[in-house]
């Protein structure tokens, strides 16, 4: 099966995952988000990710993900949306990089030097093409 846009791909699978409280998911393997879930991982959104092969003979890469859940057992991620689309690209400059939830969210970018959450992207001074809002 061929996917159009692996990013909305993948932010599918983690709402439908956490919808159902499932522990851990598998999605496609992508460059971008391998980069997508390393930001998720570093501001706590998520436990780990690793990417591993469908099968010992298979070139077919797959990434599994393992979610994050409160005390309570409520997701961590209440919402992940995808802002920019392959048929309605989505650009921002540094000064309107969204501020997500006043600072309880992230907004996740890709930029000249690669693929950034928005307080990095501030932080290096750059805009770039607004990929999706986490909160």
């Amino acid at each position: 099966m061929s996917i159009n846009d692996p990013i909305a791909d993948l932010f599918t699978r983690i709402r439908n995952a956490l919808a159902v409280r499932h522990k851990e998911l598998t999605a496609p393997y992508s460059v971008m988000g391998t980069r997508i879930l390393s930001i998720l991982k570093d501001e706590g959104f998520i436990y780990s990710f690793n990417v591993i092969n469908k099968s010992e003979n298979s070139p077919i890469k797959l990434i599994v993900v393992q979610l994050k859940y409160d005390e309570s057992k409520r997701p961590i991620i209440d919402q992940i949306k995808r802002m920019s689309k392959p048929g309605k690209r989505l650009y921002v400059q540094k000064s309107q990089i969204p501020k997500v939830q006043n600072g309880f969210g992230i907004s996740i970018l890709s930029t000249p030097k690669g693929v950034l959450s928005g307080r990095e992207a501030r932080l290096a001074n750059v805009g770039g093409e607004l990929l999706g809002l986490v909160y």
